[in-house]
């Protein structure tokens, strides 16, 4: 393994980007300091005076869904709107399963450069696996302290193919028992806004493709100077995120400028509302700025399930939200343009949302 004397800290990219060391491979040299290409503005840092201790996101039993499932789903709607994220306990999907994907993102990463370096960008065989460091290298001003494979699911037969052995079966698994708890989400969020019944046609513009990603926070020298991941909203319908017990990841509150922690809770899954599903609603379910701060004690996992139109569709306020009236607030996007608008840049709050808008 390379040192820290060893290597151009001035061309830190060639070595964390190309070399696919990521991340990982600086932090494992034993720098004192972090390297300069990581240094955040200060705007873009966390600072206790931003965030805010004696409020939480609502953290919602699903074990009720059949006793009272009126009360669970007016919670769910309740927390879109205000909040845009919420956790869940008692899903049914199992810890074996949320384990087993755990073990397996540190097993992935734990692969030489070289192999996880056959899915970057430049050298993977498919746009469907992609191994990165960042968020958009080539985009930022300051780099991300993070490491990730993003894997876009079209059949198990394509992922048998060309996912990583090392966690494929794992990722597949949680893939698979999500999505009966993705479709009692979705059913209460479309209760919400008049939608009586999600029909072929409805589900496949919810929920028409799904992509995994494992991320990787090494630990990280000056933690308070940098982000692991910086201020952004997802893209998605729904994302369903797993995180480990160390923490870290932080939302903004609705129209503030203060940030709440999300602890974490064994067993317990992250469920934000993401941008096109914000736009379906005319606005009225949130998603909502998050990220993650640099932890310089511990590495640090979480395993999204981001939950999407498919590209071909074209996304917009939903009929049965304008049925009394309601002026729609966005346009009709077709949803690929509107992905390619979001990784064309750096993250930058939530500004992506603006090009749906009606003007």
């Amino acid at each position: 393994m390379p040192t820290a004397a060893s290597i151009d800290l001035s061309n830190i990219t060639d070595f964390v980007v190309n070399e696919g060391h990521g991340v990982k491979g600086l932090s494992e040299m034993g720098l004192q300091k972090l390297p300069k290409q990581y240094i955040q503005p200060m705007e873009e840092r966390i600072t206790k005076s931003t965030v805010i201790l004696d409020d939480h996101i609502p953290v919602i039993d699903m074990s009720n869904w059949d006793i009272d499932n009126k009360l669970v789903c007016e919670k769910i709607c309740n927390a879109a709107e205000k909040w845009g994220f919420f956790q869940i306990i008692n899903h049914d999907i199992s810890l074996e399963v949320l384990e087993s994907v755990k073990e397996a993102t540190y097993r992935f990463f734990k692969r030489p450069a070289e192999e996880k370096n056959k899915h970057s960008k430049e050298n993977s065989s498919t746009n469907n696996v992609r191994y990165g460091t960042s968020f958009t290298p080539k985009a930022e001003k300051a780099l991300e302290w993070k490491d990730y494979l993003s894997l876009f699911y079209v059949s198990d037969e394509d992922a048998a193919a060309l996912w990583p052995s090392a966690l494929r079966d794992e990722a597949l698994d949680f893939l698979r028992n999500s999505e009966i708890v993705i479709k009692k989400l979705l059913e209460a969020l479309m209760k919400g806004l008049n939608v009586k019944q999600i029909d072929q046609t409805k589900e496949s513009l919810l929920m028409g493709s799904k992509r995994i990603n494992v991320n990787y926070y090494p630990k990280c020298p000056n933690p308070e100077l940098t982000v692991g991941v910086g201020r952004h909203s997802d893209v998605s319908t729904l994302t369903i995120l797993l995180q480990d017990n160390i923490g870290g990841l932080y939302v903004k509150k609705l129209e503030s400028d203060t940030w709440v922690h999300v602890p974490p809770i064994q067993g317990a899954l992250v469920i934000n509302i993401g941008d096109a599903l914000q736009i379906m609603s005319n606005g009225r379910y949130k998603s909502i700025e998050h990220r993650v701060m640099a932890n310089g004690n511990n590495n640090r996992i979480s395993v999204p399930i981001f939950v999407n139109p498919k590209p071909s569709d074209v996304i917009g306020p939903l009929a049965e939200v304008l049925e009394s009236g309601e002026e729609p607030i966005y346009k009709q996007v077709l949803y690929s343009d509107y992905v390619k608008h979001f990784f064309r840049k750096a993250h930058d709050g939530k500004d992506t949302v603006d090009f749906a808008k009606i003007n």
